[in-house]
């Protein structure tokens, strides 16, 4: 048996905490090395830095700028992300989004999923959130993405047998291969992974738990990866935001 499945398994085999993790809902954040926490605190240190100084670059830049019709995103997108996803033909994550306003309003081909420019657009439309509660919205459409998204988020799936909850509610605070387990909670994304070296989405964390699962990967911007969104999101909901989070 490999060592990472072996370290999961004995995981597993520990206690069960309750449906809450044993805790109150707690970010990511602070559950991180001092080390950690001060390094997403200083904006001097932070590894987002350079994301979001392009952010801001592309924010300005182009004769159908970003600027030219929201004015500064410290006053135009404060509170924005902490409202997302949303429904406005379709459901939207802040990412679909900025690429829905490149497409329509902008006359520009989208970005692939995860590319430099989007994730930096996003970390920066993000960071003028920080400080506010994540308060998503609601609405039938949403409300029906909310339950989808959490019977995906409590069915077991893959080669391992295993569903979010499994993790992140019932063993939350506990250790996997000498790791703490979060609550996977999303008032921070998106953030900068060590283990990436880079700015990620929320969609690329899940597609990586699915994989880690060796369950079947969902593709970008599926209906699977959204309802998952607006069900995380809702959970998370009250939890104060700072994004663009650092992680290990």
């Amino acid at each position: 048996m490999r060592a990472g499945l072996a370290s999961l398994l004995l995981a597993l085999a520990g206690p069960v905490l309750g449906a809450d993790g044993g805790a109150p809902r707690q970010s990511g954040r602070d559950t991180m090395s001092p080390a950690l926490r001060a390094l997403q605190a200083d904006d001097g240190q932070h590894p987002a830095a350079l994301a979001l100084a392009l952010g801001r670059e592309l924010w300005a830049s182009g004769a159908r700028s970003c600027a030219s019709c929201h004015g500064a995103p410290e006053t135009s997108m404060r509170g924005v992300a902490a409202r997302y996803p949303a429904f406005d033909q379709g459901l939207l994550d802040l990412p679909l989004r900025i690429q829905r306003c490149r497409t329509r309003h902008q006359q520009q081909p989208a970005w692939a999923p995860e590319a430099e420019p989007l994730l930096a657009l996003t970390a920066l439309v993000a960071q003028q959130s920080r400080g506010l509660p994540l308060a998503p919205p609601g609405g039938p459409e949403l409300d029906a993405a909310a339950a989808r998204g959490q019977r995906l988020y409590s069915t077991r799936m893959g080669g391992l047998n295993l569903a979010c909850l499994h993790c992140h509610d019932q063993r939350a605070g506990l250790k996997l291969g000498g790791s703490l387990i979060p609550q996977g909670q999303v008032d921070d994304y998106p953030v900068f992974r060590l283990e990436w070296q880079a700015v990620g989405s929320l969609q690329r964390r899940l597609r990586g738990c699915a994989s880690g699962v060796r369950a079947t990967v969902w593709d970008w911007n599926s209906e699977e990866l959204l309802a998952l969104e607006v069900f995380l999101a809702r959970r998370s909901a009250g939890l104060v935001m700072q994004p663009p989070g650092v992680r290990p």
